[in-house]
């Protein structure tokens, strides 16, 4: 039995230091990971001096922690999903302590957002969806916390601010989801431009300058195994045409033009546009100063990443 105790103790050790080191690996990659642990910092209220958090709300806190595990999956093993108040004790080990207080909150998330689930419908005020979550309990405690990491009164983590952008949509309902990333405004109603770029994290995720050309913005998602991935969702359900006749091939790309590419405009691809939220895709893209033989294919990308003709 004393055998058994002390292999299962150091199988614990092990585990607990591999996590750390990961987290570690993690933080100073450069391959994105540092900011979806940002992410997880907040919403886990984790100390970095002192190694240590206290989730004060622990469905929220392990929702992140599964996100982050899996986007990179090196993570799996240091997550728990048994148990909904015991990820971020496998993750941080013995470091780390759990307010169960508030096991109400998973049905919260599943039903506080009903009200805004039935009033959701493309094309409304970003001022009013944005007032509607400020006075929703559950949206709101979503809102501060992607708000807070996509800030640009700091220095913007522009991959933190995508992470967090991936879990506050990923979280909402669909029906919710749509309304928010749907939600538009007349031309000079400023209250609401502003609310709808709080919304859409446009001065942190979508804006970059100055603006990089739409077929470097492809280049690099097709390098993120992340992006990749939602990139080719997006354009097998969106763009059924271009993915059919040309798939990866440019020389076929280039010979289309963006009138002669219909978009399907199904649910599958409005599904597969709100899963392309919190990516590189979304960076508002330019074609401005690209040599004349790779216009045609930078102005057929923009029109598929930021054409509205599917909505």
């Amino acid at each position: 039995f004393t055998v058994l105790f002390i292999y299962f103790t150091c199988i614990s050790t092990v585990q607990t230091t591999d996590c750390l080191h990961l987290r570690e690996q993690c933080v100073n990659g450069g391959n994105g990971c540092e900011g979806v642990w940002n992410v997880v910092e907040d919403a886990c209220n984790i100390s970095v001096l002192g190694n240590r958090c206290k989730a004060e709300d622990s469905v929220e806190c392990n929702r992140i922690i599964q996100v982050l595990a899996d986007e990179y999956p090196e993570f799996k093993n240091c997550v728990c999903t048994t148990d909904n108040t015991c990820s971020i004790t496998t993750l941080l080990g013995k470091l780390c302590s759990i307010n169960k207080d508030n096991i109400s909150m998973e049905t919260k998330l599943q039903w506080g957002l009903s009200a805004l689930s039935k009033q959701a419908h493309t094309n409304r005020s970003c001022l009013d969806v944005n007032r509607e979550c400020v006075e929703d309990e559950v949206c709101n405690k979503q809102l501060s916390l992607y708000l807070k990491v996509c800030s640009v009164n700091k220095k913007c983590n522009v991959e933190g601010c995508q992470a967090a952008i991936r879990f506050f949509y990923g979280n909402m309902p669909f029906e919710v989801a749509q309304m928010m990333i749907f939600c538009d405004c007349i031309q000079h109603d400023e209250s609401c431009h502003r609310a709808k770029e709080l919304l859409h994290g446009k001065p942190c995720a979508i804006t970059v300058v100055p603006p990089p050309s739409c077929l470097n913005v492809v280049q690099m998602c097709e390098e993120n195994g992340l992006c990749r991935k939602k990139y080719a969702t997006f354009r097998s359900k969106c763009w059924r045409h271009v993915t059919k006749k040309c798939y990866n091939d440019e020389a076929c790309l280039e010979t289309l033009l963006k009138d002669d590419v219909p978009c399907s405009a199904t649910a599958d691809c409005k599904a597969a546009y709100v899963s392309s939220w919190g990516t590189m895709l979304l960076t508002e893209c330019t074609c401005q100063n690209v040599p004349p033989l790779e216009q045609p294919l930078c102005e057929l990308f923009h029109h598929m990443l930021h054409s509205k003709s599917c909505f």
